[in-house]
C-alpha cells in the first residue's frame, strides 16, 4: 500500500485532534480538546423556517448546480457586511464562497505553494493550516508569537529568505487565544507592504469578541496580495461547511476559483441559499451577541476555575474573544506525556506539540471553553488541576 501513496500524502501528518475527538464518545469524559461551537448557539428554528422558505420560493434552483464562486446573493451580503464593518468598498466580485475555511486554505496552497517555497507561519499556529499547507511541501518558517502579535524583528529576519506567503490569525488566535494589538498590526503591515508575497489573514473568530474593541485587518485595504478568510461555522452552523475568501485583488480570486472548480465544482448550493435566506430574514447581529455573551461566561468560568485549581507555577492567556486559551506549564513538563494521565481522570485537552513544526514534548496545551457548560468546565478544570498538581 505504501508504495502506491503519493509523496504528498506520505508527508502530510494525521490530525491528533481528530484522534482525540474519538475519546469524547465516552459521555463521562469532559473535553476541552475540540474547537466545537456550543450547540445551543445554533439557530435551529430559524434555519428550519428558511429551509422551507427557499424550497417554496426558489424551487429547482436550490437543488441545481451553481457557479463556482458561489451564489451572487450570498456574496453580495458578505461584501456589504464587511464593507460596513471595516470601511471597505467591496462587491460580490471580491468574495469567493468555499466549503469551509479549510477548503480556502487548501485552495491557497494549490495556487501559491511550490515544493520548497518558504512560507511564514506563527509559532505556534493552527494545526489545520499546517496540515493543508504540508501537502504542497513548503519550507515552513515559524515566527514567534508574542502577547502583542507576530514578533516584528523575527518577521524581518524570516523575510531575508525569499518568501511566498505569510499566514496569520490576528483575532483570538488558534491555539493561543491571543489578539494582535493595533500597533503590532501596523508594524506588520509596514514590513509586509514592502514585500511581494501573499498575506493570509484567517479570521474565523473575529465576530466572537466579548471584550475590548474591534481592530482593523492588517492588509486587506493596504497590501496588494492580501486575503481574508471567514466562515459561518462559528456563528451559524459548522455542518453547513460554508466559508469565504475576501480580497480586493480579483485576479487572485479568479485563480482560486479555477482550482476550486477542479476540486468540487462549487460549494453546496442548498446550504448557500439557506444561509443567505437566514441572514436576510433574521437579526444576525443579535444572534451573534447571544453567542458572545455565552462564550464570555464560559471563558470566565474557565479562568476562575484555573485560578482556583491550577498550580501557581502554571500560567495561561486571557482571551478577549474566540474559543480557546493557552496554558504554559513549567519548562520540564511535557503536555503530551500528561495527556494519558488526564484521560485517566476523564478530561482531555490538546497538547501543544500539534501546533508547532517538528517539535516534541512541548510544555503547552490548548483548552477550548465553548463546548461545555460552566459546571462541566469547573469539574473538568478541577480534574486537570489534580493531574497538574502531581507533576508541577
Amino acid at each position: 500500500m505504501q508504495s502506491l501513496l503519493s509523496q504528498r500524502i506520505q508527508k502530510t501528518p494525521p490530525s491528533f485532534i481528530r484522534s482525540i475527538l474519538k475519546t469524547t464518545l465516552d459521555s463521562e469524559i469532559i473535553s476541552f480538546a475540540g474547537g466545537l461551537p456550543n450547540p445551543i448557539s445554533f439557530p435551529k428554528e430559524e434555519l428550519l423556517d428558511s429551509m422551507q422558505k427557499i424550497v417554496h420560493d426558489y424551487g429547482d434552483k436550490v437543488f441545481q448546480y451553481s457557479i463556482t464562486a458561489g451564489i451572487i446573493e450570498l456574496r453580495e451580503f458578505i461584501a456589504h457586511s464587511f464593507s460596513q464593518k471595516h470601511g471597505l468598498n467591496l462587491t460580490h466580485e471580491n468574495v469567493l464562497i468555499t466549503t469551509g475555511s479549510q477548503q480556502a486554505l487548501d485552495l491557497i496552497g494549490k495556487v501559491f505553494i511550490n515544493e520548497g517555497d518558504n512560507i511564514i507561519i506563527e509559532k505556534p499556529s493552527y494545526l489545520g493550516a499546517i496540515q493543508a499547507f504540508y501537502q504542497y511541501q513548503p519550507t515552513f518558517c515559524p515566527v514567534e508569537l508574542t502577547p502583542n502579535g507576530l514578533e516584528p524583528e523575527g518577521l524581518k529576519e524570516a523575510l531575508k529568505t525569499p518568501t511566498k506567503l505569510v499566514y496569520s490569525i490576528p483575532n483570538f488566535q488558534n491555539p493561543t487565544g491571543l489578539t494582535y494589538s493595533a500597533q503590532n498590526r501596523k508594524e506588520i503591515c509596514d514590513i509586509l507592504c514592502a514585500q511581494k508575497l501573499v498575506l493570509v489573514e484567517d479570521d474565523p473568530y473575529g465576530a466572537l469578541r466579548f471584550e475590548g474593541e474591534s481592530l482593523p485587518y492588517i492588509g486587506i485595504d493596504k497590501h496588494p496580495f492580501s486575503l481574508v478568510l471567514g466562515t459561518f461555522s462559528k456563528t451559524c452552523s459548522p455542518a453547513m461547511r460554508l466559508g469565504f475568501i475576501i480580497s480586493k485583488n480579483t485576479e487572485i480570486l479568479k485563480q482560486l476559483s479555477v482550482v476550486k472548480e477542479a476540486s468540487d465544482l462549487h460549494s453546496n448550493t442548498f446550504a448557500q441559499y439557506l444561509i443567505w435566506d437566514y441572514l436576510k430574514h433574521n437579526d444576525y447581529e443579535k444572534h451573534i451577541a447571544k453567542i458572545r455573551a455565552l462564550y464570555q461566561a464560559q471563558a470566565h468560568a474557565m479562568l476562575e476555575a484555573m485560578e482556583q485549581y491550577f498550580p501557581k507555577n502554571v500560567c495561561w492567556t486571557k482571551p478577549e474573544g474566540g474559543m480557546f486559551l493557552w496554558v504554559t506549564l513549567p519548562k520540564n513538563i511535557s503536555a503530551m506525556q500528561l495527556f494519558p494521565k488526564a484521560l485517566e481522570q476523564k478530561v482531555v485537552f490538546v497538547p501543544g506539540d500539534c501546533f508547532y513544526i517538528n517539535s516534541k514534548d512541548i510544555n503547552t496545551m490548548r483548552l477550548n471553553y465553548t463546548n461545555a457548560s460552566c459546571e462541566m468546565i469547573y469539574e473538568g478544570i478541577k480534574r486537570l488541576g489534580n493531574v497538574l498538581g502531581e507533576v508541577c
